[in-house]
């Protein structure tokens, strides 16, 4: 099995929680996969899962994205979380109508290489009528691990 056949993506589903994770070994250290996580020109380079990005990843600051799932729609994301090298949040919408929020980890493993892991919560009374229109977020997201990691780990 290959190191990309091993990025599996799980979800899972209620009628007010919808939830996406995805994890993947890299042969990176968490230095170097934060950047690449942070710098918001280049990122479409490298990751297929973006069409467009603009923006400032740090405390407060608020990233614009294009997708290719939803051509012509620009999502607007405010960083929530930041700490360096381990873990970020993003999060659009509200509490209470409909609020998504991502989170990015980078644990250090003993073995030279860093986890990463990404998990999107969707929540709130809203998600019941907004969810048929969300994408299929499993086959995204091992997408943009696989990305990552290929990034990553290029000599």
């Amino acid at each position: 099995m290959s190191d990309q056949a091993a990025i599996v993506a799980t979800k899972s589903k209620t009628t007010f929680r919808q939830e996406c994770a995805v994890s993947a070994v890299i042969s990176a250290t968490p230095e170097r996969i934060w950047r690449l996580l942070t710098d918001v020109g280049d990122m479409v380079r490298w990751n297929s899962t973006l069409a467009s990005m603009e923006g400032t990843i740090e405390l407060g600051g608020t990233v614009k994205m294009g997708v290719p799932e939803a051509p012509g729609r620009v999502f607007a994301v405010r960083v929530t979380k930041y700490t360096p090298e381990r873990e970020m949040v993003w999060t659009q919408g509200n509490r209470v109508m409909f609020l998504g929020v991502r989170t990015y980890r980078l644990t250090p493993n003993s073995n030279d290489t860093t986890t990463f892991q990404m998990t999107e919560v969707f929540s709130g009374l809203m998600l019941p009528m907004a969810a048929g229109r969300l994408p299929d977020f499993k086959p995204i997201f091992e997408r943009y691990a696989a990305d990552l990691k290929s990034e990553a780990e290029a000599t």
